[in-house]
């Protein structure tokens, strides 16, 4: 499989308790894919807070620890906005395999944040893919990409 990101590392992947069937379908397409993976949690239904999977899974990306990151919660936003919040970690909420390629394409994105209440799960692993596979532009967008950090 093509891929920027450095897959000798394990992808982090997380979610809160809504999203915890679209990370557990998202780690079997993983393993079917034999990529290493790391499981930030949660690892069940019980109600739980996004953050304390967010956090992780975008601290393991600012420190090159992870090749990139996967973050599931209801909308997106709350996991998204968390993860935002680390240096170096470009979080981008996908709802659809367009948004998903532009992310990697235009923003360089390394952290994916799916809504799991807007989309369905096949739909869900099918960003996954083109998030994995799909090369930043660099070019004009490189530019862009430079000045979203805060000094």
């Amino acid at each position: 499989m093509k891929s920027d990101f450095d897959l000798t590392k394990p992808i982090a992947v997380g979610s809160d308790h809504a999203g915890f069937d679209y990370k557990e379908e998202i780690i079997s397409f993983f393993e079917g894919k034999g990529l290493v993976y790391k499981d930030f949690g949660t690892f069940s239904k019980d109600s739980t807070d996004y953050p304390d999977y967010a956090h992780p899974v975008a601290k393991a990306v600012e420190k090159g620890e992870a090749a990139f990151g996967v973050l599931v919660c209801g909308s997106g936003n709350g996991v998204a906005i968390t993860a935002n919040k680390h240096q170096g970690v470009r979080a981008a909420i996908c709802w659809g395999e367009e948004l998903a390629k532009l992310a990697r394409e235009h923003n360089n994105a390394n952290v994916l944040c799916i809504p799991s209440r807007f989309v369905r799960e096949d739909d869900a692993e099918k960003m996954v893919a083109i998030f994995l596979s799909t090369s930043f532009e660099g070019g004009r967008h490189e530019k862009r990409v430079e000045k979203i950090a805060c000094s």
